[in-house]
């Protein structure tokens, strides 16, 4: 007999509403930053995403001495600000993992991947959008004083950082899910777990057919 499904670990993340992110911030400068260079393939091999931060921008990190996630002065910084095109190439959920792992919790940037931003908001870390001029402007304010506070507002889309405050957007239907706690697909599941168990015994391959 086939034992019935049991609920599937947790993720990095809780369940919950998404509603604003605050902190300091880490700067990332250059477009189409792909997934491989976030993390390098050579470490998808775990058995887990656990200890993926270690090797974030490893490769980077070890041909420039003053690459941003080597630098102490954004230590602990929970948001990282870039460019165009960020996270582009393979789909591998290895590169938003290991950012969130590190405590990132938001992404403020001119583009993303399609691909890497779902799979950013199935973790709760949202990914903002901003015209060029404005994430220049936030970035060359973070380098100059990198203990200044960024607050990230999800409903309203407002970036603010000392007098620096400009407008973001994110998809609606992901600004949506942040805002009603539906962005986590894991703990939906938790959550309705009897209904779980009710198609999985409607299933004939669940059940010796």
């Amino acid at each position: 007999m086939t034992p019935s499904p049991q609920p599937p670990a947790p993720g990095p993340s809780a369940a919950g509403p998404v509603t604003r992110i605050h902190g300091r911030a880490l700067p990332v400068r250059g477009s189409d930053i792909d997934t491989d260079r976030i993390m390098p393939a050579r470490f998808l091999v775990a058995v887990s995403f656990e200890g993926l931060e270690r090797h974030l921008f490893e490769d980077d990190r070890q041909a420039d001495t003053g690459h941003p996630f080597n630098d102490p002065r954004f230590a602990g910084a929970s948001i990282l600000v870039v460019n165009a095109n960020f996270g582009c190439g393979s789909s591998r959920e290895h590169a938003p993992q290991g950012l969130v792992r590190a405590g990132i919790r938001a992404v403020i940037g001119e583009s993303f991947s399609e691909i890497f931003q779902g799979n950013a908001a199935m973790l709760g870390m949202p990914c903002f959008v901003a015209p060029h001029g404005d994430i220049e402007r936030l970035q060359m304010l973070i380098e100059t004083a990198p203990q200044t506070s960024i607050t990230a507002d999800l409903a309203s889309g407002a970036i603010t950082a000392g007098t620096l405050a400009f407008s973001a957007t994110l998809p609606p239907a992901l600004r949506d899910g942040f805002l009603s706690g539906q962005w986590n697909p894991t703990a939906m599941l938790l959550d309705n777990f009897d209904e779980v168990r009710a198609v999985a015994a409607r299933l004939p391959y669940l059940n010796g057919f």
